[in-house]
Formats: structure tokens, sequence, C-alpha cells
């Protein structure tokens, strides 16, 4: 409920709790992402909109066997509760992925695992944030991350970014600008690779100079980190958290390098915030499932999950290609950054159009993609869209942009119709 006077409540007539929420409640709302499911998953429909990551060359068979296995031997403890910090297993399991990227000084107790990277960010946005607190993040930002900050009714502050991932300078200038305000600054929130949606990567030049920013005005970095390992070259950028074990909260998940319906993702904390992020899932959870766990576990054991995550680099790299090639194809008009990993591309579209008053006759004709308004709190976003190359085939990719290029030069013939000076659109 608005303390403004001037802005009238929402008032759903058939709600008889309407007046009795909580004042958090009234900054939800739903994703743009999810609004979209049920028509972009018609199969009449390419949809590049949801970034759902392709299982089709996943061991399901092998799997099903081991899972089989497992179950019979340890079926009473995977049905059981746990522990709320997580399997000492799996926790023990993550810490070869995370020396991929140069974590090396961690140690199982220093893991917890959560419900998904959504419940990680919520879990450290509860106990360090209060309503009115600063989060300042890259524009534009993930839409998980903006619905998570706008429950606690927390203020999310953008710092601009290029296709170097967040600029340092345009961080201090912000973080002097808060301060000057008397705002309270309480995280850096930022996905320094493969960026969603704007695809870009922070470049290792750049990341100690974020974390020798962040440090001097005491500012917490929340790395959240699900697409590290899926560079398209191979390659894997150092974590900001291998640089810096105090001021760094890292998040990532076994979303995007194994399946999302496992809700499986860990976070590494210093002893402080660990300790109360461990209370925090307690009381939200109770203890993350340890059926999702050691499922989890059974897969890292028993499988090449090395060769399995460079399968899927190849994969989401000629899909990436795919989508590139396309969109020079049929949309040269319009611009991008091709990402070196990653799921998306952020598309900048001609002036004039708006993505999103344009998204319903995109859909008319049977293709999907997200809105760039999606990705900012305020309004923004408009000139842009995301397009996800992660699960459509090649094929389907270049007939979605195919069917995408012909909304956009509908849409710009009738913009051009209608401008002051044009033989059809003059008064």
């Amino acid at each position: 409920m608005s303390d403004d006077p001037n802005i009238a409540p929402r008032v759903i007539k058939n709600d008889p709790w309407y007046g009795t929420y909580a004042r958090r409640a009234e900054g939800m709302r739903a994703s743009e992402i999810r609004a979209l499911f049920a028509v972009a998953n018609r199969p009449e429909v390419v949809s590049l909109a949801g970034g759902m990551p392709y299982l089709g060359r996943m061991p399901f068979d092998e799997l099903s066997e081991q899972l089989g296995a497992m179950l019979r031997e340890k079926g009473t403890v995977a049905w059981q509760y746990g522990s709320a910090q997580g399997d000492p297993h799996l926790r023990e399991d993550v810490l070869p992925i995370m020396e991929l990227e140069g974590i090396k000084d961690v140690q199982p107790d220093d893991v917890v695992i959560v419900n998904g990277s959504q419940s990680g960010l919520d879990l450290i946005t509860r106990i360090m944030c209060d309503p009115g607190d600063v989060v300042l993040a890259e524009a534009p930002n993930y839409v998980g991350a903006l619905g998570v900050f706008q429950s606690f009714q927390v203020d999310v502050v953008n710092v601009a970014m290029d296709g170097d991932g967040l600029i340092p300078q345009a961080l201090e200038e912000t973080i002097k600008d808060q301060l000057a305000k008397g705002r309270k600054i309480k995280m850096l929130y930022t996905v320094p690779n493969f960026h969603n949606p704007a695809g870009a990567t922070m470049s290792v030049e750049r990341r100690p100079q974020i974390i020798e920013i962040a440090r001097r005005y005491h500012v917490l970095i929340v790395e959240d980190n699900p697409y590290g390992l899926l560079g398209f070259d191979g390659r894997t950028y150092p974590a900001l958290r291998s640089m810096d074990s105090e001021g760094i909260v890292y998040l990532s998940s076994f979303s995007k390098i194994i399946a999302p319906g496992m809700r499986v993702a860990w976070m590494v904390a210093p002893a402080g915030i660990r300790q109360k992020l461990v209370l925090a899932n307690e009381s939200a959870i109770l203890c993350p499932s340890n059926m999702s766990q050691m499922t989890i576990t059974t897969y890292l054991d028993n499988f090449d999950w090395k060769a399995q995550i460079n399968d899927y680099r190849g994969m989401y790299r000629e899909r990436c290609d795919a989508m590139d090639q396309a969109l020079k194809e049929f949309l040269p008009y319009c611009s991008w950054l091709k990402p070196k990993g990653g799921f998306y591309i952020w598309l900048k579209i001609p002036e004039g159009l708006n993505a999103k008053e344009m998204l319903p006759r995109a859909i008319t004709a049977k293709v999907a993609y997200v809105s760039g308004t999606a990705f900012y709190d305020d309004g923004q976003g408009a000139d842009h869209m995301r397009l996800s190359f992660c699960y459509p085939t090649p094929d389907r990719i270049r007939e979605g942009v195919r069917r995408l290029s012909t909304v956009i030069d509908n849409e710009l013939d009738t913009v051009r119709l209608f401008e002051p000076g044009s033989a059809d659109g003059r008064e």
C-alpha cells in the first residue's frame, strides 16, 4: 500500500483480504517471462523467450539406473529430512567445480546448499537488506533478482555496463552519489559471466578494480555465476570470489550445467554471513531436498560431468552462431553483442519501435521473445529484446528470427508511414 496520496491503490473487488496484506506484497509483480510461457510453449510458436537449457543430450537412461540403485541403497536417507546447510557429500562435490574458476581455498563447511539460485538471492537479501536500502546492479538487470529485491522493498540503483561488463568508474561514481544522498548501500549484485540478459562478460582487467572499489566503500559483492562454465571457447574466467574471500558472496547453480528441475544451487560466503544464511535457509524451507541433492551427487559421482559440460558448450556455441547469422541475414539494421558464452543475445531494435507493444503481434506471427522492459524496474528497455538461443535447434532459431524480422519490418513500415513529413503521414 503506497503512502503517496496521489497514487490510487489497485482494488481487486473480489479479494476479501484487500487491505490486510503486508506492505511488501504491494511491490510484487508477475515476471514478463513467466507470463509468456503459456503461449511461448505452444508447438507452433518458435520461442526465443525462455532461458531453458536443452536437456535432450543428458544420459537419462543410464542415470535412471544409477538413481534406482541409489534409492535401493539410500532411499530412507534420500526421502528424509536433512541439514539446513545441505548434504555434506554434495558440499564436497562442488569444490572441484569451483576450482575450475580459481576458487581453491574453500572447504565443504564453507558451502551452503540452497533451492536454486532464486532462493539464494532471497536469502542473502533477507539477511542483508532493510526496506529502502540500496542494491547496486548492472543495467539491464536479471529479472529474477529484480523480483527478489522488489519483494523486500529494496531500491535497485543501476550501474552502467558495456561489452566488457560493469564499468568501474561508473560504479564508483554511483556509490559516491548514493552516499552523498544519505542512502545506505548494502550490496553490489553482479552477473559477471555471459550476463543475463546483456550477454556481456566482465573483463579480467576490470575484476580486481571492481573488488577494490567495493572494498574501499564497504559494499558486499554478490557474485551470481550460473553460466561461468559455459564459455564457447572452453575458457573459464576467474571468479571474483577467487580474488577476495571476505567481501564476496558467491552463488552458482546446477540449473544450467546439469538441469534446472532439481532446484539445487550453492553459496559460499564469509563465516558470519554463512551462519546467517544457514539460519535463514532453515527458517524458509527447513532443509534443501535430500532427494534432489542426492540425484545431483549420483550424477557427479558416476558420469563424466566435465565432458557433459564441454558438450553443452559446443551445442550452445552452434546455436549462438545460428542466431548471429540469422540476425545478420534478416535484421542487419539491428545491433547486438555476440556473447562469448551463456544463453542470450540482447538485441537493440530501431528507434521508434517498442518491443513490449510489439510482442502481441510477434505472438500472432508465431514467434516469442522477452521485451527489454522486463529487465528494468523503471520502464526502460523498450528499445531492446532478449533472444534466447539455448533451447531451439539451429533451424528453428533461423525460422524464429525470420518470423521476427517480418514483424519488425511491418512495425518500421507503420512508423515511417506516420512520420511527420512523410507522404502518407503528413497532416
